[in-house]
Order: C-alpha cells, then sequence, then structure tokens
C-alpha cells in the first residue's frame, strides 16, 4: 500500500462541483488523517440549537455564535469539542501553551493551537486556557483511500486551515473567506455564483 501523507490540521474547502448536499459549499478541518482513514468537522453549518442546552456548563465557554454545529452526517447524536489554545510543541511530556505548563486536562493538540476537547471533563478545567471552543454534532469521516479518490476526482480543494477559522463569527460566509484569502487562482473561486444557472 502507498503512503499517505497526513493532512491533519488542514481545511477541505468543497469545490463548485462537488454534488453531494451534505458538503454543498462547505469548509471542513480534517483532525486525523492516515492510511486507515479520514475524519473531520464541516466549520460552517450551524444549527438553532444552543451549546447550553445540550451541554450543561459549555455554554459560556462556546464563542459566537453560542450554536451546536453539524460536523457532517456520520453519529448526528454525539457530540466533539473542537479548541484552540495557543501553544507550542514543548517536550515529551506534552504540548505546553504560553504559561509555560502542560496543556490541561482534558485537551489533546491535533495540528498547532487546535485540538480536541473532552466534553465529559469539567469545563472549569479548560476555561483558563481556551482560546475559542465550538462544538460539532456529528462528524464528516472516509475509509481507506476514499478521500484521496475524491481528491483525484476535483471534488476538495486543500487549503491551509488558521486557528480562527474554527471561531469564525460569520460562519456562513467561511467558504468565500477561505478561498479569498488564497495566493492563487483559488481567490477567484470565492466569486464563483450560488446558482450558476442564473448567469
Amino acid at each position: 500500500m502507498t503512503e499517505v501523507s497526513s493532512l491533519t490540521g488542514r481545511l477541505l474547502v468543497a469545490t463548485p462541483a462537488l454534488a453531494d448536499p451534505n458538503f454543498d459549499r462547505a469548509v471542513v478541518l480534517l483532525l486525523d488523517h492516515d492510511e486507515e482513514g479520514s475524519l473531520g468537522v464541516v466549520l460552517n453549518r450551524p444549527t438553532p440549537v444552543d451549546v447550553a442546552d445540550i451541554l450543561e456548563g459549555w455554554g459560556d465557554l462556546a464563542g459566537a455564535p453560542g450554536v451546536v454545529f453539524q460536523g457532517g452526517p456520520v453519529s448526528l447524536d454525539s457530540a466533539l469539542g473542537v479548541a484552540v489554545i495557543p501553544g507550542e510543541e514543548g517536550t515529551p511530556l506534552g504540548l505546553r501553551y504560553r504559561t509555560g505548563r502542560v496543556d490541561p486536562v482534558g485537551f489533546r493538540r491535533v495540528h498547532g493551537a487546535i485540538g480536541l476537547v473532552d466534553l465529559e471533563a469539567p469545563p472549569e478545567l479548560l476555561s483558563p486556557a481556551l482560546g475559542s471552543l465550538r462544538i460539532f454534532a456529528g462528524y464528516s469521516g472516509w475509509g481507506p483511500g476514499q478521500l484521496e479518490k475524491e481528491l483525484e476526482d476535483g471534488a476538495w480543494y486543500v487549503v491551509e486551515s488558521e486557528p480562527g477559522d474554527v471561531s469564525s463569527p460569520d460562519p456562513e460566509r467561511l467558504w468565500r473567506a477561505v478561498l479569498r484569502r488564497q495566493r492563487s487562482e483559488l481567490a477567484m473561486v470565492a466569486t464563483y455564483p450560488d446558482d450558476p444557472s442564473l448567469n
């Protein structure tokens, strides 16, 4: 089997040609990508459900809008927390954040400042360190080789993520914003009309 180059921490931005309605104009943050498959969350699908209504103690920590996001079509009845805790790689004991302490209990770095939050942990353990937090219902998943096939078929653009993408205050505009900041012809794709048949 050929080795898979990890895309963990990168963004998948749906191309206008992607026909799957689950991913129309989606921006997916890849939280895990290896030869066994891929897992990510859609960053721009807010729901009308407030975080405080389903997860006690986490509502005040969730960034605006303080709602649950639909992370993808898989396991919609499960919640996943993604947070940004600024810091740098540290010793083998773990990664460290600004104060030089080990990352807080209940947080596992995935890529740079971005990591997963254990929603079973007491929120007060994480609150002093959190830069931002977003709660997702469900996730997006791909089996071995499935994402690579979609990339070959031109379904996704792969671009670098920025910590602010996780907590964008205007998620409905994230698709255009991510494309617009690219220093290539991808910036022009941001102007693609919502419905090309109306042109």
